[in-house]
């Protein structure tokens, strides 16, 4: 693992099957617009935000209430001169416990600060980890659902071609 990778961290009163199930349920934390499934090893599933970033990804590992790691298949963003740099990178979950509760330690190994998506990225991870710890502890989470929900989104949004056939 590089240090410079993107780290996030929560801890939460629920157990590690909860926080384990919740990860699995990439539409309630991540993005309603996800289609595929992330419940196994071997599943695969596209995250897409209109036309600025598409992803598919599998999932390559899990221990149950433990870790799961996901590998970035395909990747594509509109705003970066390399449309692919996630593509060849994980995401890894390791749930833990301490003192009575349950920590998540989120780590992207490869996003590092060289990616010219870093920034927006980062921006877009710590979101939605944030989504994921409101899914975890209040059973709703807050995932991208067609709106931009980061302030990068609203500046990429923003600058998307306008469709002609609505101006």
């Amino acid at each position: 693992m590089d240090t410079r990778d993107f780290n996030a961290r929560f801890t939460v009163d629920q157990s590690p099957d909860a926080v384990f199930a919740a990860i699995c349920d990439v539409r309630r934390w991540w993005s309603a617009d996800i289609t595929g499934s992330a419940d196994r090893v071997g599943d695969r599933f596209v995250h897409r935000v209109r036309d600025l970033h598409r992803c598919e990804i599998e999932v390559t590992q899990m221990v149950p209430s433990s870790r799961i790691a996901w590998t970035v298949l395909d990747n594509h963003f509109s705003f970066t001169r390399d449309t692919t740099e996630w593509t060849g990178t994980d995401l890894v979950f390791e749930i833990a416990t301490a003192d009575g509760r349950t920590e998540l330690r989120f780590t992207h190994l490869g996003l590092v600060p060289e990616y010219e998506c870093h920034d927006v990225c980062s921006d877009g991870w710590n979101t939605y980890i944030a989504s994921l710890h409101d899914l975890v502890a209040t059973g709703h989470g807050r995932p991208y659902a067609g709106e931009a929900r980061t302030a990068s989104e609203r500046v990429l949004m923003d600058q998307e071609p306008k469709d002609p056939a609505q101006a």
